[in-house]
């Protein structure tokens, strides 16, 4: 989604707020949710003259709603989000200091990561961390240290079940053992690079449980590791507060902090999470909004949170409460607490998550020694962090912009007075009229966000500044100045695997497609509606769903393809490991999705074939493959050769498959533009300007694409005549 179109959807949910009136957004779900609508009941019954509205926001598009409403004057008094966005928040202006309310209310831990410049800026309602989760009827007492978890997890691996799941690949899962063996992230809030010797022995460690012992499986989502626990292939998980929800009700389930590093003699210690009250600058000089704020971070609200919601609560007065200790999600949460780091909230921090992840992935997969997956991870995150483009002199550009426009319009001019066109809208004024509404809807709908994005292409945002760079960005995208043209995050490079996926995708479409149409041409072939519903359908479910499900077939160890394979006497096969495993996975879910299309396309041509041509085809003696070269090609070609171009056109910036069977691997060798332009704008810290020049250069391709193809068709069509 871009920037403007977010602007457009906040708008839209969010209406200004009435005089004396205090609009609070949050994130909450399930028990959290419900757990804030109790405290907010409350406070409007105490409370009849202030007005509350609270807005629920999804959580994946909740910090860009953020950024995107509250300049505009949109967005919230109060809000709740976590805390890793804390400094992009300051810079951005989108929130004030904290005020009015005593700090010793929190724990000092907590207060201590919202504390920036000698100031507060925000309050702590609750935080989460990770825990060690185990099945009481798999595991006796949960491991003290290391070596503990991993004998227990050897034992109770084997026959389709693993003794320790969570989520490897992801940098938040591997936190516990990077700080766990001494390993650092930030010093004086320079990011340091990857490869010490301590993250490395964090990488040898969870190189064991991956790939050398396999204790621990790879390509797990959170999704899969709840089934697993549930269906008792799992016998620990480590995961947050939130995988209680997820528990089934008849698993046997306890929780313990997370063991000791036996090499260091440190505890695993992992992030903490806060969920923080913010302020913006809308509170300030609110009444209404400092009653409320008082009241949302009470010990009797945290109290209702902590009960109902299941959060570990900041308050420290309700630490001690007697329900919240017998509670053991909470009461180890708090033992944890005291092993954390808090979540990084430097911006860099933004860049570093996905070159890390692809770290992760590699170390897991014996891809790669931990020295040089760290050192390479470095390296990314260096040419993700380059300076951004310098600013552009906006008056040649402005002139250049009024040129070519008063040049399209003369052309234009000039056209329609050689086709008469203004004296056929004379003409036809009544059936204009008609149309209107429809051509405006299109205008605003279509025509102003493409405007947009096309200007958005030449601007580039530095925390809450906007400037105008010109070319620049498409000169770096073009210039690929710092990486090679055969490294994946290149333009070229991404660019020729985007040329491959369309090229393989629209052969196999065309070729699969022609087969079954051939196939289910006859007339005398029973059950052929049946047939042709049941080779529809892979067409008709929606691709996202699809590309979830082929995911999960060629997951590495739980996955039918792999079964399928060893049960023949084959081994399994680390589909996304390499390149070419990779992409023939993306390309046989996308054959999967696209070959009914064509197959319904030259099926209803092959029945507009009169059958005369083919007997008397045969009575000259032609055979099959005469018939089939000299009749059905030339007269199927009219029909496909639209088909091919449109589907030329969806392939090529088929997003849903790449981004969900594949997610690029390995390190981004399997992207395609479109993803490498979504993840430029959402994944490398809002590169808005970057991803919209991207975009308009795949805009350029693809009407050069179109263009060729006019001319093609309309030389054929010149040659038939």
């Amino acid at each position: 989604m871009s920037p403007w179109l977010s602007v457009v959807c906040v708008l839209a949910v969010a209406a200004p707020a009435t005089e004396g009136e205090v609009v609070l957004w949050h994130a909450y779900r399930a028990g959290e949710a419900e757990a804030l609508e109790l405290v907010i009941d409350d406070f409007r019954a105490r409370h009849p003259e202030v007005k509350v509205r609270v807005l629920q926001v999804p959580y994946g598009a909740y910090p860009q709603k953020l950024r995107t409403a509250i300049p505009q004057g949109a967005g919230p008094d109060l809000f709740i989000a976590p805390n890793d966005h804390l400094r992009d928040f300051i810079e951005r202006e989108l929130v004030t200091t904290a005020r009015g309310v005593p700090a010793d209310r929190f724990d000092p831990r907590l207060m201590s990561a919202l504390t920036l410049k000698n100031e507060s800026w925000g309050y702590p309602l609750a935080y989460k961390t990770l825990v060690l989760f185990y099945r009481r009827d798999m595991v006796d007492a949960p491991p003290r240290d290391t070596d503990e978890l991993l004998a227990t997890a050897r034992k109770l691996t084997g026959d389709g079940r693993y003794g320790f799941v969570y989520q490897a690949s992801l940098p938040y899962y591997h936190a516990p053992w990077l700080f766990g063996f001494g390993g650092k992230l930030f010093e004086a809030d320079r990011l340091l690079p990857f490869e010490s010797p301590a993250a490395i022995a964090s990488g040898d460690f969870l190189r064991r449980l991956t790939f050398e012992e396999k204790v621990t499986p790879v390509d797990i989502s959170g999704a899969l590791a709840t089934e697993l626990f549930n269906r008792g292939r799992a016998a620990m998980v480590m995961n947050g507060p939130w995988f209680v929800s997820e528990i089934a009700a008849d698993v046997p389930w306890a929780v313990a902090p997370l063991p000791v590093v036996t090499a260091t003699g440190m505890p695993a210690r992992p992030f903490v999470s806060l969920d923080v009250l913010y302020r913006t600058a809308r509170a300030d000089g609110s009444a209404g909004a400092a009653v409320l704020t008082d009241a949302l971070t009470s010990d009797a609200a945290s109290l209702i949170r902590a009960r109902v919601g299941r959060q570990p609560v900041a308050n420290v007065a309700v630490v001690h409460d007697p329900v919240v200790e017998s509670d053991q999600l909470l009461a180890i949460q708090a033992r944890q607490l005291a092993s954390t780091e808090p979540l990084p909230s430097q911006p860099v921090m933004q860049l570093a998550w996905d070159p890390y992840e692809s770290a992760l992935r590699q170390i897991q997969r014996g891809a790669r020694s931990p020295e040089a997956a760290f050192r390479e991870a470095t390296a990314r995150v260096l040419v993700l962090a380059r300076p951004l483009p310098k600013a552009a002199p906006v008056r040649f550009y402005v002139l250049g912009a009024l040129l070519l426009v008063v040049a399209g319009l003369a052309y234009a001019l000039r056209q329609a007075k050689r086709a008469q066109v203004l004296a056929d809208v004379r003409r036809s004024g009544p059936a204009y009229a008609f149309i209107a509404p429809a051509a405006i809807g299109m205008a605003l709908l279509v025509g102003v966000p493409f405007v947009m994005g096309v200007g958005l292409g030449f601007f580039e945002y530095e925390g809450s500044q906007v400037r105008f760079v010109g070319l620049g960005n498409f000169a770096s995208i073009l210039g690929t100045n710092d990486y090679s043209p055969f490294e994946p995050m290149s333009f070229y490079f991404t660019m020729a695997v985007t040329v491959l996926w369309t090229v393989s995708n629209i052969a196999l479409h065309v070729g699969i497609g022609f087969g079954f149409a051939l196939l289910l041409q006859p007339t005398w072939l029973l059950g052929r509606g049946v047939f042709r519903v049941l080779l529809i359908l892979p067409w008709a479910i929606p691709n996202y769903i699809t590309a979830l499900i082929f995911k999960g077939l060629f997951n590495t160890q739980l996955g039918a393809i792999n079964a399928l394979l060893m049960k023949v006497g084959l081994p399994a096969i680390n589909w996304f490991d390499h390149f070419a495993s990779a992409f023939a996975a993306n390309l046989a879910t996308n054959v999967w999705l696209g070959f009914p299309f064509m197959m319904v396309t030259i099926l209803g041509a092959l029945q507009a074939i009169p059958s005369d041509l083919y007997e008397a085809a045969r009575v000259d003696g032609a055979g099959p493959w005469r018939r089939f070269t000299s009749i059905t090609l030339p007269l199927v070609g009219p029909a496909l050769v639209p088909s091919v171009v449109l589907g030329t056109i969806w392939t090529f910036n088929m997003f849903n498959v790449v981004f969900c069977v594949s997610e690029g691997q390995p390190e981004g060798a399997t992207d395609i533009l479109v993803t490498e332009a979504y993840r430029w704008a959402f994944m490398r810290n809002g590169r808005y300007g970057y991803a919209a020049a991207y975009s308009l250069v795949i805009f350029a391709i693809l009407l050069l694409y179109s263009a060729l193809t006019k001319r093609l068709l309309a030389s054929r069509v010149a040659e038939a005549i």
